[in-house]
Parts: C-alpha cells; structure tokens; sequence
C-alpha cells in the first residue's frame, strides 16, 4: 500500500472518530476504485455500513426536530431520549436532548448531555456553544467563556458564539475585547442587529459616542421594532446633548413596548407630561398590575415622582418618590453596614503605617490625573466640566479604573488578614491606573477622573499617585442629600434610598475625609459648591492654579462644552451657573425630618 494512500486511510478514521461520516466514506469508495481488494478500506467500508444501523434515519431525527421547533418539549425530550437508548454514540441526539432541558430551565441536565455530546465528537461547535449558553444562563461566566472559545476555534466563522462572548467581557469591563467580538460577530453576520447594538453599547462606554450613535441606528434600521436599541439611542442622545432626539427615541420605545419601563422614567426627565397626557395613564396602569416585577415598579415609581412634581403636587410627588426609593432599595438589598464595614475596613488599615510611592523622575509619567471627588450630586460633574474645556485638559467621567484595579488587591490583603500593603503592591496599582489613562489615547495628558466616590479610596489614590491632583467638592449637607434621594441611581449608590441611610452615609464621608485632610495634609483642594456658583471667577482661578493650569478664560464658557456627559448632572453642565440650587430642599422641608434629623442640621 502507497504512503498517499495510507494517508487516506488514516484520514478517513480522523473523520469516523470526529463524527464525519459521509467524508470517511468518500475517502473509502474513492480508494476502492483504484484498489479494489484494499483490506483497510473493505474493512472500513463494512464498519460504515454497520455503523449505518446504529445511526437515527433522517425521518426519525425530522420528528424530533419539528416537537422541538413547536415548542413541545416534554414530547421531545420522550422521543430524543428512547432514541438515545437505540443509538448511544450519536452527538446530535445528546445536544438535541440538552437543548430540550435547557429550553424547559433543567440546565444541569442540559449541561450533562451537552457534554455527552463533545466527548463523543470533540469538536463540535454546536454543543460547545450551547454549553457556554447554559453556563452563561446560570452566571458561570468563567466556564461560558471557555466554551465559547472552543466553539470559535472548531468554527470561527459562529456570530452568535462570538456575540455572546462580547456580552461577558462587555459586562466585565473588558471594553476593547468586547469590541473585538461584536466586530466579529458583525464580519460574519452584517445584519446582525443585536450585534450591532451590542457593539454600539460597549463604544458607548468607551465614550465613542458618535460611534455608538452609528451601531445604535444600524441596529434600529436591521429591525425597525428592536425597543432595546431605540432606547439605546435615546440615551446616547441625552449624552451628546440632543433631548429632542433622545425624547423621539423613548417614545418610539414606547410605542414598541408599552411595558418598558426605563423608557417611561426616561421620558418623564425630558418631557413635562400633563396630568390628561395618555403615557400618565399608561404609566398609572402599569404602576397597578400585581405581577409588576419590583424593578419595573421603582423606575415607574420614580417617573410618577417626577410627574407629580411638575403638577406641583407636593403630596403626591413624595407618595411616589418614598415609594420609589424603598424598593429600589429592596431591589439592589442594600444594608447601611454594607457601607459601614467598608469604611472600618479602610479607616482600619490607614491607622498603621502604609508606603508612599515616592514622585521620583524613576517613577515619573507624562500622565497627570486630577481626581474630582465628593459625595455624589455635590458638583463634581460641574468642576469636571470647567476643568475639561481648559485645552490642555481631557475630562475622562466617572471612570471605575482605580476601584477596579485596587479590589482584587484589597481582597488578597483581607483575605491574608494583612495589616499592610508593600511598596510592590502599591506600584503595582500605579502603574496600572496610569496606564489605564494612557490607554485612552488622548492627546491631552491632563485627565480627570471625576467617580466622587473615590473620596473612600483617596488614601490609596495619594499613596500610589502622590504628583495626582485632588479637587474635593463640598456643598450644604441637605441640599446634596436632597439631591441623592430625588435622584435614581442606575448602578450603586444604595445609601441614597433611604433618607435615614443617607444621613449616616454622609457622617461617614465627613469622618473619612478628615482622616484623609490628617494624613496628606495640603495634598487635597477643598472647593465649596456655593462660593463657585457664587464667585465663578474666583473660584475657577483658584481652581486652575491648584491644578498648576494656567488660565484658560473657556473655563468660564463650561456649558458651550460639547464632551458628551454620562451623569445624573447632563443637563445642569450645559447650562450657566445657576445660583440658590442649594437651597432648593427648603420648598420640601416637612417630607425630609428623617434626613434633617439625622444630619443634627438645625
């Protein structure tokens, strides 16, 4: 026998052990043309034959497939399973028989199959990827991930499985790998529109906002009722200044969807409803229905909070704002120790003596962060905004960079009941928050980090960042808690639901802030919210000469920025300074004791 045609040979049972029957045939009949009595070929032709026998006929697997395509699982599950019993080495009755159970919530068992599956064809894509779904399903994102992986690598060309992937590492904050899938995803599948709203949503959080505008509206455009992607764009268009737009946009959503709740309380930030106005009443119905899951009910809480506001009718506006805010705070379950045992922990380990990393040419770096913190709503996207439009300057937002970065570390640290962080440990976390920023590609190397809770982090900020600039905002204590407690967090920030939590939440902040003042004195600029709105030339020259800026008068003309804003404060940065914000709770004094109580504000 020839060396080519032992190649075929050993070709051919490749394909028998991988699955591919039909290809090991050809390659068997193909030998036996030219060599009739070949053994190896005669003998793998019989085992082919048999193996016929031990395969399901195609009106067999047809049956299965149309129970399952009608949604009649229980009745598959009864056909694919006594199949199984006549043909226990066939792959594609382990994955039909896994997608059965996945399809009906039995999800271990859809994973046992799945893997059946792979064990007997090891490449198989298909089973590979629904194994990363049901891991996916059951929030074993390390495990989906791993599958999906196998699934690109036997079949690259799979825009779901590449799709999914993004999803993971969008989620997990891996922005450039999450880009990476989606873009694949789109190359294999151009009309694929979740893809390209998905793609759109992770340029959004690279702040490419134009960018993610485009994938947004190609998503909308691939399926004109495609709500998700239609609010998308809504809020997109909050974020680059285009109310109007983004107004449209809800609506549309809306009128896609009239159970979608984010839109509704979306809208009613944008639009003064009047009370006859018929998304009221579409809203009231909705608030209504008893089987309104808890998050749904918070946002339209909220919605009606502010339309009862607009109405001027006082009452009725706390009724739906206290309410609002109690199940939001149910709905993330949040705990005031969660916060009180974060602030021991750190107060705790500031007590002993922690390195400095010292501002060494060694260490240097052409990146020079000015971190803007404070508790939130107290005017940290106000002075990111003056900063920013300064020419030399790149206002980066609300960035997780350093948290993200410093958790994993801290948790070692608490894990190994250290009382202390090396000088290794805290380069460590230098290096990879500076080149973090670096990261952004700006041309600017001045770049602020304005995420104002970052105040319960400065202490490492200071002692791995010394050269940083911090600007610390500080606003009347009931006009910042008033401003948290009427406004609805999407992520974080549980405190601010409860006008007792927030009265505690902020003592907290006031104590933390004095230990950090103690320790790095002359290190932190303390800038009163009320004297800028008060004195907006003074204050931005004081500001700027902290920062070692010089002057710049478009730091004067903030609202004519055209950066576009993901905060709470979108709206108020691109108008002048207004002054009396901070006297604005007074109007609703007799709904806040709680808050005014706690605070011990006479």
């Amino acid at each position: 026998m020839s060396i080519k045609t032992e190649r075929l040979i050993s070709r051919a049972k490749k394909l028998i052990k991988k699955g591919e029957i039909e290809q090991a045939k050809k390659i068997y009949l193909n030998i036996l043309k030219s060599f009739p009595n070949n053994q190896d070929a005669t003998k793998g032709m019989k085992l082919l034959e048999k193996g016929e026998k031990i395969h399901p006929t195609k009106a067999q697997l047809d049956e299965v497939m149309r129970l399952y395509s009608t949604s009649q699982m229980n009745e598959a599950l009864e056909k694919v399973e006594l199949l199984i019993k006549d043909y226990p080495n066939e792959h594609l009755l382990f994955n039909i028989c896994g997608a059965c159970y996945s399809e009906i919530g039995s999800l271990e068992l859809a994973i046992e199959n799945f893997k059946k599956a792979i064990s007997i064809k090891i490449d198989y894509a298909e089973a590979q990827y629904n194994l990363g779904v049901a891991y996916q399903k059951i929030n074993k994102l390390d495990s989906a991930t791993e599958f999906y992986q196998l699934a690109i690598s036997s079949q690259h060309a799979y825009p779901t499985a590449h799709n999914n992937l993004g999803i993971i590492f969008l989620n997990e904050n891996h922005l450039d790998s999450a880009v990476k899938c989606f873009e694949w995803a789109i190359a294999y599948s151009p009309n694929y529109a979740e893809a390209h709203n998905n793609l759109g949503s992770a340029l959004q959080e690279l702040k490419q906002f134009e960018n993610a505008k485009k994938e947004f509206e190609m998503a909308t455009s691939l399926n004109q009722n495609y709500a998700q992607a239609f609010h998308n764009l809504g809020i997109i268009c909050e974020i680059i200044n285009e109310p109007k737009e983004a107004i449209a946009h809800y609506e549309k959503t809306i009128q896609i969807n009239p159970g979608f709740a984010e839109a509704y309380r979306n809208l009613s930030k944008l639009k003064k409803l009047k009370a006859k106005d018929s998304y009221v009443s579409q809203i009231l119905s909705l608030y209504s229905r008893e089987n309104l899951n808890l998050s749904d009910k918070a946002r339209l809480g909220f919605a009606l909070a502010e339309i009862n506001k607009n109405l001027g009718n006082q009452d009725e506006y706390f009724k739906y704002l206290n309410e609002g805010n109690r199940l939001r705070k149910e709905e993330i379950n949040y705990s005031f120790e969660e916060s009180n045992n974060f602030h021991s922990i750190i107060t705790t380990l500031f007590g002993f003596d922690q390195p400095v990393v010292k501002n060494s040419s060694k260490h240097a770096s052409n990146i020079k962060p000015i971190f803007i913190i404070g508790m939130p709503r107290s005017g940290t996207s106000l002075v990111e905004q003056i900063i920013s439009n300064h020419k030399e300057v790149h206002g980066a937002g609300e960035l997780l960079n350093f948290r993200n970065i410093l958790t994993p570390i801290l948790d070692n640290h608490l894990k190994e009941k250290n009382k202390s962080f090396s000088k290794e440990d805290f380069m460590s976390i230098r290096n990879q928050y500076l080149d973090s920023l670096a990261d952004l590609k700006t041309e600017e190397k001045i770049i602020t980090d304005k995420m104002p809770m970052n105040f319960r982090l400065l202490g490492f900020i200071l002692s791995t960042i010394p050269e940083a600039k911090v600007v610390h905002l500080k606003r009347d204590p009931i006009a910042t808690c008033w401003s948290n407690y009427n406004h609805y967090f999407t992520a974080g920030n549980g405190f601010s639901f409860d006008q007792e939590d927030l009265a505690k939440f902020y003592k907290l902040y006031l104590d933390i802030m004095d230990l950090w003042h103690e320790l790095f004195p002359n290190l932190i600029y303390d800038l009163c919210y009320e004297d800028l709105t008060m004195n907006q030339e003074k204050e931005t020259r004081n500001l700027l000469k902290f920062c070692d800026l010089k002057w710049d008068k478009n730091c004067l003309d903030f609202h004519k920025n055209k950066r576009g804003v993901l905060t709470a404060s979108s709206a108020q940065v691109r108008k002048k300074i207004y002054q009396d914000s901070s006297e604005a709770w007074k109007e609703y004094e007799k709904y806040l004791q709680p808050l005014i109580k706690g605070l011990n504000v006479n």
